[in-house]
């Protein structure tokens, strides 16, 4: 760094401050050192930077499954959500480390903080997490999860109005006629218990239409395939289902038709997420749409302003209703 330094006329720091991309050194300025620094094939030692600066310029990007451990990072959700992560937090100058965390739970949180791994962590879902990610967020500040709300936690989330996007889920099936709605999933997962309230509501905002009705199933397709053969192999009555995401109501298609009803005719079925797949199933999957880009650039903004010390509140976008064939109604 001395020799180029002494090349282009200026001070060492000067030089060091122009090959980090330093504004404080005029571009014109900036430029001729950089290709100095090019043409004498001098390399910045990253590492060697990063331990000085304290900082690995990466993000943890740690999906948890305490859940459901067979829940693969295939999932079309994740596998959409961690594409626009990538994108952007390339975007941003960092890159990003993935992991998924599966069962035993035991003090992952914990270990991913003190690895110094990361310059901060955004996590995928709180799963059955919410007491731990909690407990990180009281002295662990570049934090962001994706995930359900509530006013109650202390940690940043962001994530989707998901009782209003389900309330304008099921409302839309009630106004098309239907009264024996089910919902499928699991509602001890905090995202699924906001979806399961909107449905609830949707229902209690309603004369005439059937009590609610839910069917506890796993996030996998396999899982959401086999709970819609046993409900309807127990020979109940109803006329929607309302899924708490797309793979759960992809699954309760695949299993409606495998027993001969007919999907929209016999059954209508709406799901939530709105993932590029849910345009191609046979019928297209009406469904309650998450802005996945969106959601992915809030997140990176929000982790990389409280890396820089700022406090940032929790966000949450608006859910849109996407009607295709499945519910019955005309595509619009």
């Amino acid at each position: 760094m001395a020799d180029i330094a002494k090349m282009a006329g200026v001070s060492a720091s000067t030089v060091s401050r122009a090959l980090a991309g330093s504004h404080l050194v005029e571009k014109t300025q900036r430029d001729r050192i950089v290709k100095i620094a090019r043409d004498g094939g001098y390399v910045i030692n990253s590492t060697a930077r990063n331990l000085r600066l304290q900082r690995s310029e990466t993000i943890s990007v740690i999906i948890p499954l305490g859940h459901a451990s067979t829940q693969p990072l295939s999932d079309p959700f994740f596998v959409e959500m961690l594409g626009y992560l990538a994108e952007e937090i390339t975007r941003r100058g960092y890159g990003m480390f993935v992991q998924k965390i599966s069962p035993p739970m035991d003090d992952w949180m914990h270990r991913l903080i003190g690895s110094h791994r990361s310059d901060g962590i955004i996590v995928i879902g709180q799963s059955t997490e919410h007491s731990v990610i909690e407990a990180a967020a009281m002295s662990y500040r570049p934090l962001v999860v994706w995930g359900g709300h509530d006013r109650e936690q202390s940690y940043c989330t962001v994530g989707t109005d998901n009782v209003a996007g389900a309330r304008a889920g099921v409302q839309h099936l009630i106004r098309l006629g239907r009264r024996r709605i089910v919902f499928f999933g699991d509602p001890k997962l905090p995202e699924i218990h906001l979806r399961y309230e909107g449905y609830r509501r949707a229902l209690k905002d309603e004369a005439g239409v059937g009590a609610a009705q839910i069917v506890p199933t796993h996030l996998t397709a396999d899982a959401a395939y086999e709970s819609m053969r046993a409900y309807i192999s127990g020979g109940k009555t109803f006329d929607a289902v309302f899924a708490a995401t797309d793979v759960i109501a992809i699954s309760a298609i695949r299993a409606l038709t495998g027993a001969g009803l007919n999907v929209p005719a016999d059954v209508a079925v709406v799901g939530f997420d709105d993932i590029a797949l849910a345009a191609h199933t046979n019928p297209a999957l009406t469904s309650v749409r998450q802005d996945i880009r969106r959601g992915a650039e809030i997140m990176v903004d929000l982790l990389l302003r409280r890396i820089a010390g700022e406090d940032t509140p929790s966000a949450t976008m608006a859910a849109e209703l996407v009607v295709r064939e499945s519910c019955g109604a005309a595509r619009h």
